[in-house]
């Protein structure tokens, strides 16, 4: 064994302190520092970023309103089943009698009209004839019976007098709702379960479905065009590319308004391009093509205003590839096509992925764009998001839209990553 006395003193520093001890308060002073640094972007991310979309989710399932605005009410449904057109029973009339005299005078019961109205139509003005009528009602008349509550309130609106504003106000009774998610993918919760929505008011899984493939289509319109223009600017001495490199960034110095209502004017029936076409007597004068408000449109504004964000991330990776491996393969027998798509394609891989993911993500969610030029067939599910936020005040639809968008954009960013790692793996070595 080894003796104690054999073991070395520690090492100590110039002020007596431990050297081990004193890396140790060293690095711990050297990470707080960098932390102290980096503190001021995360809490930017945070209150910027992150705390926004936390908002979000908690918007597109929170349905406090009910329980708080009429909380006998909802004590007083939790027995009830609706049978056919059979309202409930003269206590639970009570019950939203009293909880409304209360809901009144705080204003609380047009809001509580104008959430119910979301899931059905008529609950809004249900609610704002009925507060009017309590407005009216004797101080005394909280102490009125069971049965006399159910008369008054059938006498200010018959409806109550059926089954479903109870049901609805019972199906949406929860503090938490899933009502908005479902609501998002053309379903809707009713008292039996949860049921396709009615034939016409089947529009959302439409709009995503039109999203997406809309914004592939744009995505593959500016691979096609961006790919051969960043190849030009890669090959071309660093002069030239250089000029033409700021007709690329130029659409960058104009509005993005100003550019979509250049499109708009250019397409309309009486705009350039068809004024061209018929002058080449390619169109008649009286069959001009509708090209405006309309998918058309939409996709050919929009992929000239996102094809810079191809060409940069493929110019960036195409300019650190060498010319001498294309002159390799072609000495080596390889044909023209075989040395591009065997040698060349490949090392741009990271290029296309990076212009790929930038292009799709921007369009999926792209809005001024479809607004103007897009009509009723070519706008997108962000026009639909941005209406529920400033007409329709539908904020938790909104909400539940804007989290499937996101995680749409994260599974298609996630398949695109995927993907680039097998291209990547599969690189000539």
């Amino acid at each position: 064994m080894t003796n104690p006395k054999d073991t070395p003193p520690p090492v100590l520093t110039a002020d007596g302190v431990p050297l081990k001890k004193s890396l140790r308060r060293a690095l711990r002073l050297r990470q707080l520092r960098a932390l102290a640094l980096v503190a001021p972007a995360l809490l930017f991310i945070l209150l910027s970023f992150v705390w926004p979309i936390g908002m979000m989710l908690f918007r597109a399932v929170e349905n406090s309103i009910v329980a708080d605005t009429v909380p006998r009410t909802v004590a007083a449904l939790a027995g009830w089943r609706a049978v056919g057109d059979e309202p409930p029973e003269a206590a639970v009339y009570a019950a939203l009698g009293r909880d409304l005299r209360v809901a009144v005078k705080s204003k609380q019961h047009t809001r509580l009209g104008a959430r119910l109205n979301y899931e059905r139509s008529g609950m809004s003005s249900l609610f704002r004839r009925t507060g009017r009528g309590i407005k009216k009602l004797d101080p005394a008349a909280e102490d009125m019976p069971d049965a006399a509550w159910r008369d008054t309130l059938i006498a200010m609106d018959k409806r109550w007098g059926e089954a479903w504003p109870w049901a609805v106000i019972k199906t949406h009774s929860g503090r938490f709702t899933d009502g908005y998610f479902l609501k998002a993918v053309d379903l809707r919760r009713a008292p039996e379960g949860v049921r396709l929505q009615p034939e016409s008011r089947r529009v959302m899984l439409k709009l995503f479905w039109r999203t997406l493939y809309m914004s592939a289509i744009i995505t593959a319109l500016c691979l096609l065009l961006g790919y051969p223009v960043a190849w030009l600017l890669a090959a071309l001495p660093r002069g030239k590319a250089g000029l033409l490199m700021i007709l690329v960034l130029l659409p960058f110095w104009t509005s993005l308004l100003v550019r979509t209502s250049a499109w708009k004017v250019m397409l309309q029936q009486q705009g350039v391009l068809n004024d061209i076409l018929v002058w080449l007597g390619l169109v008649a004068d009286d069959a001009r093509l509708v090209m405006i408000n309309n998918r058309f449109g939409t996709i050919v504004a929009m992929t000239h205003i996102l094809l810079p964000f191809m060409i940069l991330p493929l110019y960036a990776v195409m300019r650190t590839i060498k010319p001498v491996y294309l002159r390799a393969a072609v000495s080596l027998g390889a044909s023209d096509w075989t040395a591009f798509w065997r040698v060349y394609f490949p090392q741009t891989t990271a290029g296309v992925g990076a212009g790929v993911s930038l292009v799709f993500i921007l369009s999926i969610g792209y809005y001024i764009t479809p607004e103007i030029v897009g009509g009723t067939t070519g706008v997108f599910i962000s026009n639909r998001i941005a209406y529920h936020i400033s007409s329709s005040l539908n904020w938790g639809l909104a909400a539940a839209l804007g989290a499937i968008l996101l995680l749409l954009v994260m599974s298609q960013y996630r398949r695109v990553h995927d993907k680039l790692i097998n291209l990547e793996h599969a690189k000539p070595k």
